[in-house]
């Protein structure tokens, strides 16, 4: 089994091809292995990067050839001792780079705690967008509770191209999830720099195609997670998802101050399982409330984009693998989300969009 020694073993020994240039141990920042994935850490400051890409290219190519290896990421990190370019709760600047920079516009589904549907508005989302022929990707960010390979019912490992991970083509998505990289009985029993590592392997060890836009289904709550998203991608706007009641509202009320504190433009609330119809006879019951999402995206002077219902075939579509915007795309529920679809879209339309070339992560 591949582990933290035998990688650092191989990066003793390892001499570039050209000159025969070791890596000092000094150099090695940190190594993260778990199942396979792989992410090293290489000190360099900005300047020294780009000169060092070439040595960062040969070490990762020779990484991935070790046994036990599935994916490998070798990345440049600044010195422990220079100074940030930029405080946490600020947005990337123009001078910073962003990664994907081969998608147009990314938005960040968000709830300020679990439980409310988010992941399921997020892949019915994405399912909408690329109804509406948009070419979009999916990624599940969510790594503790990866739900997206089972809701989209994609099952088995990625195939890779080179050193990268070929993300599943379903119902018009490209989508991926650390869920179709580990077993779905494999308890993440990570540290956050673990959970990181995974995460910025998912964004730039995936061979994502042009994609006009990436839906990224992230982890409840307001954590490290969402800050490094907002830090090192230039996010188009983030979506909210909360349930009606008052609980669910003060949480999503966080989700809204937070981003608005890195100053990601928050693209509106959805309403979700905002009301229940009752399929035998029709009758409506708002099981938590209705409307307290509204209320609150008025309160906080943001879009409400709108409502989804609590219906059962929203679950078993889910359950299924089969997202109720394509297996049923006539039904109430569909056009709720696709009704969301077309605000989120509506809203980009006046959101100014900003590119830049690759950071270096720090």
């Amino acid at each position: 089994m591949i582990d933290e020694v035998k990688i650092r073993a191989a990066i003793r020994e390892f001499r570039m091809p050209a000159d025969s240039t070791q890596i000092p141990d000094s150099m090695v920042d940190s190594i993260a292995v778990r199942d396979g994935l792989v992410q090293v850490a290489l000190l360099a400051t900005r300047e020294e990067a780009a000169h060092r890409e070439p040595l960062r290219q040969a070490l990762e190519s020779m990484l991935s050839r070790l046994k036990g290896v599935r994916n490998v990421a070798v990345v440049f990190t600044a010195q422990r001792n220079a100074p940030r370019a930029q405080p946490a709760t600020s947005a990337p600047s123009a001078q910073t780079a962003t990664i994907l920079g081969q998608v147009g516009a990314i938005i960040a589904v968000a709830s300020g705690k679990g439980g409310v549907g988010k992941s399921t508005v997020a892949v019915n989302l994405a399912v909408a967008l690329a109804a509406m022929g948009k070419r979009v990707g999916l990624l599940d960010a969510d790594i503790y509770g990866p739900s997206l390979p089972r809701m989209l019912g994609t099952s088995g490992k990625p195939e890779t191209v080179g050193n990268h991970l070929r993300p599943f083509d379903a119902w018009g998505l490209q989508a991926i999830s650390i869920g179709h990289v580990v077993s779905d009985e494999t308890a993440m029993i990570w540290r956050g720099p673990m959970v990181l590592n995974a995460l910025m392997q998912l964004m730039t060890q995936v061979a994502w195609p042009e994609l006009d836009l990436m839906v990224i289904d992230l982890p409840p709550g307001t954590g490290d997670i969402q800050l490094t998203l907002a830090q090192r991608l230039k996010l188009a706007g983030a979506v909210i998802v909360s349930t009606p009641q008052d609980v669910a509202l003060a949480d999503a009320r966080r989700g809204v101050s937070m981003f608005r504190q890195v100053r990601v433009p928050v693209l509106g609330v959805v309403e979700n399982m905002s009301f229940f119809c009752c399929p035998n006879c029709g009758t409506r019951t708002e099981i938590f409330g209705h409307g307290g999402a509204r209320v609150e995206a008025q309160r906080a002077g943001v879009p409400f984009l709108g409502e989804i219902p609590l219906l059962p075939a929203i679950r078993e579509t889910s359950d299924a693998g089969t997202p109720i915007v394509v297996s049923a795309p006539d039904s109430d529920a569909a056009r709720a989300f696709l009704a969301v679809a077309e605000s989120i879209m509506r809203e980009l339309g006046t959101t100014p969009q900003q590119r830049g070339p690759a950071i270096v992560i720090e």
